[in-house]
């Protein structure tokens, strides 16, 4: 048995998996665990023994431990950087060989720390794997594409690279193309996101949610700002945006929180006025701003993929990267370019690429043939009934333990009475997605449900959107693209006769943020989703994350937490089924009426 632990660190989304033979059994994000602060970039000691621990495996049992860096990679950029850049170049590259030698230096007693063993028992090799190297073979070797395929990685940096275009083919990914630093997608809309009041780390999907609201009034602008060279692939306004000439990209509060330093000039705020306080309302500035982004980005990525289909010229697609969390521009990708096969694996930004660097070892240092597909994100911690049961009693409030095969019609009348449920189960989902393991569901149909989830759980701004996950083989019936969607990458539009009927998952334009399941990934959220169907005639239900601004929940105590501290009115918890107290009376109603026909309610 060849056992293979991907570990990424020292950079945000920490996290940690592991190969044994190739085929994942474990991946997990270290934000889940400990200090759960989003976006965690500490070495994943509580992932990596929670991994090891599940899988029953010692430090000695470790052959190899891929790592998502390559210091060597894209030196000649780099020199050139510090070449044209002497007083922020010098100071980014100190800064990067201090941390370099800080990690490297530790990564063995770090390891064997997480293992709870002696650095002695340590015979592992590790392997680096470039940044975005990681990012394309997380996507393509869990893809089910074996032929002709483009791979394709953008984000905001790693290793000094921005994107990476690349030729896969059986096992092999033949990179083709790169853009380096200071050229870069994803510090263009994380500088315009700044500067309309977002500035924490990963805030950029706000921007993609409030975009709807705006014209594209700053079309010309972001243009010039980001243009694309029809023998290129795309460069950044010089004068207009900052990369590394703090010297450090970012750093850590005591909390761990991630702070980033302003990527965006004088000039850029000569251009659009003076940043947003995050205090301040959202104005018609902001709304323009995230829409005129938007849309540049999304032109951006199209001649991109045209450009790469040139270079590959196939119908399939795998890719991955920060950059590829934009569910609009990943839906346009299917409408507008040749390419009609796209696969992205769940945990896309760079948490995944622990996972990339693993598989990529498997495949080109440990000799592995057999490919790994992905079918679905189900890859966290299992925790055991007898922990779910204990931590339903603690709660203090009014439980009941169902049959297994009375959760989805319980589960499903209570959503149709309208209640808000945090539906918790078996293993948690890898990436940032809650996709039916860890989530907060509730009733599309109800048109003030949006707002009142907002307001007693979530908690956030108004304007951002809450997913609709449909049964697979109802896609077509509901959005206008048919799309497969089981990592809710995809934005597409509703059709226009059910958005009225779909109120709390339609979003101001029209669209649905996609999740489509199927009974062979997810056999208990299929049925819960087919029970609601039977009584409201709607075969897809509100879905959101299991938190409260912070980490999903992954333990069942994580889970209780959540539930006593805010509006949400019920938690069904494996088969543990736990009311706020004024719903007591509902819940034995409901109960006791679980053999009756499912029938359409009003």
């Amino acid at each position: 048995m060849t056992a293979i632990l991907g570990v990424n660190f020292g950079h945000p989304d920490a996290s940690a998996c592991l190969l044994l033979d190739g085929r994942l059994t474990m991946a997990l994000s270290e934000e889940r665990l400990g200090k759960r602060v989003k976006h965690n970039s500490a070495f994943p000691i509580h992932a990596i023994r929670s991994i090891l621990t599940d899988a029953g495996l010692k430090l000695r049992d470790i052959d190899y431990i891929a790592v998502p860096r390559q210091p060597k990679a894209n030196l000649g950029g780099k020199v050139g950087y510090v070449l044209s850049n002497p007083s922020s170049g010098l100071a980014a590259a100190k800064a990067f060989f201090r941390r370099l030698t800080e990690q490297s230096t530790s990564f063995v007693s770090r390891i064997a720390e997480a293992c709870g063993e002696d650095p002695a028992a340590a015979r592992f090799r590790t392997v680096p794997v470039e940044h975005h190297l990681a990012h394309i073979a997380s996507a393509y070797y869990c893809s089910p594409f074996d032929g002709l395929t483009a791979g394709f990685s953008y984000d905001g940096s790693g290793d000094f690279a921005t994107m990476m275009a690349a030729r896969c083919e059986g096992n092999r990914i033949e990179v083709l193309d790169r853009v380096l630093i200071p050229d870069s997608l994803g510090f263009f809309y994380t500088a315009i996101c700044q500067l309309m009041g977002f500035g924490g780390f990963g805030e950029e999907y706000k921007v993609m949610g409030l975009a709807p609201y705006g014209e594209n009034a700053y079309e010309v602008d972001m243009q010039e700002l980001v243009s694309l060279p029809k023998d290129g692939w795309f460069r950044l306004c010089r004068d207009s945006f900052q990369i590394l000439r703090g010297g450090v990209p970012n750093s850590c509060d005591v909390h761990g929180t991630i702070a980033v330093d302003p990527l965006y000039t004088p000039a850029l705020v000569r251009r659009f006025g003076p940043p947003r306080q995050r205090e301040d309302p959202v104005g018609d500035r902001e709304k323009n701003l995230a829409r005129s982004c938007q849309i540049r980005f999304e032109e951006a990525f199209m001649h991109c993929a045209r450009r790469l289909h040139r270079l590959v010229p196939t119908t399939r697609i795998a890719y991955a990267g920060g950059c590829a969390l934009n569910g609009v521009a990943n839906a346009r990708l299917l409408r507008d370019t040749p390419f009609q096969e796209a696969y992205l694996q769940p945990a896309a930004s760079d948490e995944g690429c622990s996972l990339g660097a693993a598989l990529w070892a498997w495949h080109n240092v440990a000799g592995g043939g057999e490919r790994f597909q992905m079918k679905h994100a189900y890859w966290g911690p299992l925790y055991a009934d007898a922990v779910t049961k204990d931590a339903a009693a603690s709660a203090g409030a009014p439980w009941k333990t169902l049959p297994a095969e009375s959760v989805a019609p319980v589960v499903a009348r209570l959503l149709r009475a309208g209640l808000v449920i945090g539906w918790y189960q078996g293993r948690s989902e890898w990436g940032p997605r809650a996709l039916g393991n860890r989530s907060i569901l509730a009733d599309p149909t109800q048109p003030k449900m949006k707002e009142l989830i907002n307001a007693k759980i979530k908690r956030r701004e108004m304007f951002r959107p809450f997913a609709p996950t449909v049964l697979r083989h109802m896609v077509g019936t509901y959005f206008e693209q048919d799309v497969f969607s089981p990592f809710m990458m995809h934005v597409v539009k509703i059709r226009p006769e059910w958005r009225e009927r779909l109120p709390a998952v339609s979003h101001v334009d029209g669209t649905g943020r996609l999740q489509s399941i199927d009974r062979e990934t997810n056999a208990d959220y299929f049925d819960l989703i087919e029970a609601f169907s039977k009584l409201s005639g709607v075969a897809i239900l509100l879905n959101t994350s299991f938190n409260e601004n912070e980490p999903i929940v992954d333990t069942p105590e994580q889970a209780i937490a959540c539930f006593s501290r805010t509006g949400l009115d019920a938690l069904c918890l494996g088969r543990e089924l736990l009311v706020k107290p004024e719903f007591a009376g509902l819940l034995d109603d409901v109960i006791g009426r679980a053999d009756e026909p499912l029938v359409p309610e009003a």
